[in-house]
């Protein structure tokens, strides 16, 4: 096993958490297996009272999977994590596994629909309540507490609309009436936003958006302190079976490992295309972190490192306009993913945000000329190039 350092991110997302069998392999090992045989019978019953360490069922654990929830762990400053098959597994068990009927969620409402969903739809069913607030202004969280209030839960940047929630203001709240903070930090990626360094107390990540980055897999990822995940989702994970992959954690471990070239890259890329469609007179409004324009850019300076690899944008003449340059962009793919090594645009209000009444977008500043522009590897003189041919199209 890789001893661990005082490492910078680059070097811990390529040697973070290896384990090596005894071939000594130069990359990773994939261990495509179920179960694990042991020597004995009284081994087998140490293993599984926990008296001797090692793996029983790939459903609780597997090496390849454990290295990739300890490098995630090394990236991100957690004592423990536990790695899912989607994002959405991801949020789902966090959320699940931090209340319990009678108690009471408050969230931004500004979320991606399936997290959403979870939060208004789901939950409820199992006898926990939820309130919905507009994340940006403290006073809105502090407003909707009430005394069985447990847990809070947000995104920033938000999906699609880039809005930023203050992390420490909300988890300074959170830690004053003994509720938990969860953060779902896709959009700002764990290079250019630390959750637990500004106190939120979990952390959750699809990892299918700029971890793999490449198209490949599905995965999420949880992250807190051991105690935690001990205490709370260890069981929820080993009975309920939500585990990632062997293969799909091998994936996602070589997708770390170009993590910050790529992600540098399009944030570069995107704050270029950024600048030039907020000159464009096609476009209404353009959304991004790394301008001073952004509605909560004293936040931004504050808790993020970087920009983002996505831009929203609002095109003048709505869904026809919007739809017309989509169908005309030649390099740019119209997609409802992100984070992805190729450019993916999306109109949220007919696709990852449809099924919210048209008021419940309006709340969120999703119109019908809204897009979200997830930025790529490819060359940033090529996109600016395609966006602006594109742009004839939208009239």
């Amino acid at each position: 096993m890789t001893k661990k350092r005082d490492w910078k991110p680059q070097t811990a997302l390529v040697h973070g958490g290896t384990l090596r069998s005894g071939f000594g392999e130069t990359s990773e090992a994939m261990y495509l297996t179920q179960g694990y045989v042991y020597e004995t019978a009284q081994a087998a019953e140490a293993r599984f009272k926990g008296e001797e360490p090692g793996f029983i069922y790939s459903r609780y654990a597997n090496p390849t999977v454990d290295m990739f929830e300890k490098r995630m762990c090394a990236l991100e400053g957690a004592e423990d994590a536990r790695a899912t098959a989607s994002g959405m597994a991801a949020v789902t068990a966090a959320l699940l596994c931090s209340a319990r009927a009678g108690d009471h969620i408050v969230a931004a409402r500004a979320l991606f629909g399936s997290c959403r969903w979870v939060v208004e739809t789901l939950a409820p069913k199992y006898g926990i309540e939820a309130t919905l607030v507009d994340g940006t202004d403290i006073a809105n969280w502090e407003k909707a507490v009430k005394p069985n209030t447990k847990l809070f839960f947000l995104e920033s940047p938000t999906n699609p609309t880039l809005e930023v929630v203050d992390i420490a203001a909300v988890a300074s709240l959170a830690n004053s009436i003994g509720a938990r903070l969860i953060v779902d930090n896709v959009f700002a990626t764990p290079l250019q936003q630390k959750p637990l360094q500004l106190g939120a107390h979990i952390v959750v990540y699809s990892a299918t958006k700029h971890i793999d980055g490449q198209g490949r897999c599905l995965g999420g990822v949880i992250l807190s302190d051991k105690k935690w995940i001990d205490e709370n989702l260890h069981d929820y994970f080993r009975h309920t079976g939500p585990s990632l992959s062997p293969f799909n954690a091998w994936t996602l471990l070589k997708g770390l490992e170009t993590l910050p070239l790529r992600v540098r890259q399009q944030t570069e890329s995107a704050g270029k295309i950024a600048d030039f469609l907020a000159e464009r007179p096609e476009i209404a409004r353009v959304i991004y972190p790394g301008r001073a324009d952004h509605p909560q850019a004293d936040i931004v300076r504050k808790q993020m490192t970087g920009g983002s690899t996505l831009i929203c944008l609002d095109v003048k003449g709505g869904k026809q306009a919007a739809f017309a340059f989509q169908n005309a962009l030649d390099i740019v793919l119209i997609s409802n993913n992100l984070g992805d090594a190729k450019s993916l645009i999306t109109h949220p209000a007919t696709t990852t945000h449809k099924n919210l009444s048209d008021e419940a977008r309006a709340e969120l500043g999703i119109g019908p000329g809204t897009l979200r522009l997830s930025v790529g590897l490819e060359d940033a003189d090529d996109l600016l190039a395609d966006v602006e041919q594109a742009l004839k199209s939208a009239k």
